[in-house]
């Protein structure tokens, strides 16, 4: 099963210093049918103003990642952790117990970023934070794991939860694979360019929604980046 989700459908607000598109259920915008899919709670699409960004607030018991599409974010913590993560990098937070954190675009023009949560599978444990590069070019025409909580993925950064966000680049007229586990299920969006996914046509920032299925095959359109989160139900 494969729903598409239509960028132009997706809920959202403008406000001002940011636009932002939500896949599920967040803040002001709220849809029963649409609270999750599977541990995956969250994935927003933002597009955060140059020298703008969100003050510091507080999270727990949630995992954060940040996918740069466009430009870098500044991240500081209560932890005293600092960093600025670019475009085609990743970010996780494992909020645990407790963290207040600032992300802010300090860049000249405007920072895009997937906001990406996914529920723990524990409490009570501290909260951490890291950044990581992956350049484009290690996961060209084929799907690698940015963030996972398989102690397999050993170059990826860590989450505390059974979930992977992975990430893939692929040329026009290629096709990446990636075989799903029984009883996950898998949200896959294209940051940029025309897809495929098992035969249904997915726009550039359009959502899919999958499960029950085996094997899934992403044929490019056109020149595309990917980015899919695989999870627990």
């Amino acid at each position: 099963m494969i729903e598409r989700r239509p960028f132009d459908r997706l809920g959202g607000a403008d406000h001002g210093w940011l636009k932002a598109k939500h896949h599920f259920s967040f803040a002001g915008y709220h849809d029963p049918a649409r609270m999750g899919w599977g541990a995956l709670r969250v994935w927003n699409d933002d597009t955060i103003a140059p020298q703008t960004g969100f003050p510091p607030h507080p999270h727990a018991d949630m995992e954060i990642i940040t996918y740069v599409r466009e430009g870098a974010i500044s991240h500081k913590d209560s932890l005293g952790n600092a960093g600025r993560t670019v475009a085609g990098d990743v970010q996780v937070m494992s909020a645990g117990t407790g963290i207040t954190h600032a992300e802010y675009n300090q860049e000249d023009a405007d920072t895009r970023i997937f906001q990406i949560w996914i529920i723990p599978d524990g409490h009570g444990r501290p909260p951490s934070w890291g950044t990581k590069p992956f350049p484009k070019g290690e996961r060209s025409g084929r799907f690698v794991a940015l963030a996972s909580g398989f102690e397999e993925d050993a170059d990826a950064l860590p989450l505390r939860t059974d979930a992977r966000v992975l990430g893939a680049t692929l040329r026009a007229g290629e096709t990446a694979e990636y075989a799903m586990a029984p009883g996950r299920y898998g949200y896959l969006v294209p940051a940029s360019g025309t897809v495929e996914l098992n035969g249904v046509r997915l726009e550039a920032r359009d959502g899919a929604a999958i499960r029950d299925e085996r094997t899934l095959c992403v044929t490019a359109l056109e020149d595309a980046e990917l980015v899919l989160v695989d999870v627990a139900a």
